[in-house]
């Protein structure tokens, strides 16, 4: 089982920037991040395949998020700009060999890292 280790969450002002990153022990199909808000449930945002030749977003993310990786380092990273005070969550980096999609079954997961956006 690959081991998930997120880093890079903070807090911020809405408009602001944050960039995600999650150290993986060993390499996959797909990764992806998801994120939890209190009271909701874990919500796909973004996902890659190991050979970046296909990413997808969730709707609510798109223009302003941009998943990418490094395979020599066998790092996930999530570029968030413009962030609202809605995208405040548990942020989630997640790998799977399964099917690459941005619902939650299938993947293994990290720890999780907290963003919070201010208004």
């Amino acid at each position: 089982q690959v081991q998930l280790v997120e880093s890079g969450g903070g807090s911020v002002q809405a408009g602001g920037s944050l960039r995600l990153s999650c150290a993986a022990s060993g390499r996959t199909s797909c990764m992806a991040w998801f994120r939890q808000a209190p009271g909701k449930e874990r919500e796909g945002v973004a996902a890659i395949r190991f050979d970046s030749s296909a990413t997808i977003y969730t709707d609510s993310v798109k223009g302003r998020f941009t998943i990418s990786q490094d395979n020599a380092k066998n790092t996930l990273y999530l570029q968030m700009n413009s962030l609202k005070p809605e995208d405040t969550a548990m942020y989630y980096c997640a790998a799977t060999n399964g099917y690459c999609w941005l619902r939650p079954q299938g993947y293994f997961w990290g720890q999780g890292t907290q963003v919070t956006v201010s208004s």
